[in-house]
């Protein structure tokens, strides 16, 4: 039992000399450190290790302490083995206070003052503009999209007469029909091009009066009906698959059919139009020319017939779409009336007649009565 007789407690631990050794060093190495360090020294730091001795004074068998604790033998009998504390080195980690930030990758560029000046001047600018918009769709009558066909330069006097499009007037299942029924349009125009280029070539190869008196009717031909199919038949098309109108349909149906019986009549044969009986004729005159001539007044008689083919076929869909539409005559009728009692010229017209009847009446009235009732 007298491994137990000596109490570790009696001798105060920091009087150990290994510790008192081991502190001194590390506040002298601290010291030394703080005094070396350069906050603006890129250079980084060395560990310093610190050692607990290197003498024979770190570990002395008569003294007791932390780091020569009492043997401990299980037995009772004392362990003469004994081994000396020791201590990790300590690594000194000092913080680079004066190293300077980097900025981050993709970070916002500063912006100078003369930028600030342009962007401000040009929401200046936008701000104006819209004001400037503003202010014209506020003075603008109600209808405020600009006409676009016939597609004309701005520099000439006449300006467009019409808004056109398809895309947004017509709704999406009627489009193509409607597309169609404009080409259909511009290959009638460009028939009675081609028509006129063909009296021309007559002109110079035959060169009689009928000759003449065709081509100058061939281009009044362009000049009339050109605008006048657009008006009277592509237009009411247009509007009546845009605001699905009885009343549209029924001018379509009509002016349509005229177009067809012109198509015909351009086929075989009118004064002014290039048909096949024309062709047939001066082809019969004989003559590498003649044939040449004939052959082309033939194709464009042709042509007339198959574009009244065309129109057949697509006056015959258009209605179609008309029956399955619930449209009927009464409702077209109907609607002309409304159409008609809501036109301001109309109105203004029947203003007056009224007014006018009525001045009329009173002033019969008036005049009546004054001469039967003269006294003197």
């Amino acid at each position: 039992m007298s491994g137990f007789d000596d109490n570790p407690f009696d001798d105060n631990p920091f009087q150990d000399p290994s510790i008192q050794q081991v502190t001194k060093n590390t506040v002298n190495n601290a010291a030394k450190d703080l005094e070396d360090y350069n906050p603006f020294d890129d250079t980084p730091q060395r560990p310093t290790t610190v050692p607990i001795s290197s003498s024979s004074d770190a570990f002395d068998p008569a003294v007791r302490g932390a780091a020569n604790p009492p043997p401990f033998s299980a037995g009772g009998g004392g362990d003469t083995s004994r081994s000396p504390a020791v201590m990790s080195p300590v690594q000194d980690y000092t913080p680079a206070f004066g190293k300077p930030q980097q900025p981050a990758q993709g970070g916002v560029p500063p912006i100078s003052t003369e930028e600030l000046q342009r962007r401000q001047e040009e929401l200046e600018r936008k701000e104006r503009e819209l004001q400037r918009r503003e202010e014209e769709l506020g003075n603008a009558p109600y209808n405020a999209r600009r006409n676009n066909w016939p597609p004309l330069p701005d520099k000439l006097p006449v300006q467009p007469c019409f808004y056109q499009d398809i895309n947004v007037d017509i709704p999406v299942e009627f489009q193509r029909i409607v597309r169609n029924l404009y080409y259909l349009w511009i290959a009638h125009f460009m028939m009675l091009l081609v028509n006129s280029l063909a009296f021309l070539l007559r002109i110079f190869t035959i060169a009689s009066f009928d000759d003449f008196v065709g081509f100058g009717l061939s281009l009044f031909y362009i000049v009339i009906f050109s605008p006048a199919s657009y008006v009277c038949w592509f237009r009411p098309a247009y509007k009546a698959f845009k605001s699905d109108s009885s009343f549209n349909f029924m001018v379509f149906f009509l002016c349509f059919v005229i177009q067809i019986i012109f198509s015909l009549l351009f086929c075989l044969t009118m004064q002014g139009a290039c048909g096949i009986i024309g062709g047939i004729r001066i082809i019969n005159m004989g003559g590498a020319m003649h044939i040449f001539v004939g052959i082309v007044v033939l194709i464009v008689g042709i042509g007339f017939a198959v574009g009244a083919v065309f129109d057949a076929i697509m006056l015959i869909r258009i209605h179609r779409i008309y029956r399955s539409s619930g449209a009927s005559l009464a409702k077209a009728q109907q609607e002309f009336t409304s159409g008609v009692m809501r036109n301001e010229h109309v109105q203004g017209a029947a203003a007056g007649l009224a007014t006018e009847a009525l001045r009329s009446q009173v002033n019969r009235t008036t005049g009546g009565g004054g001469n039967g009732n003269v006294r003197y």
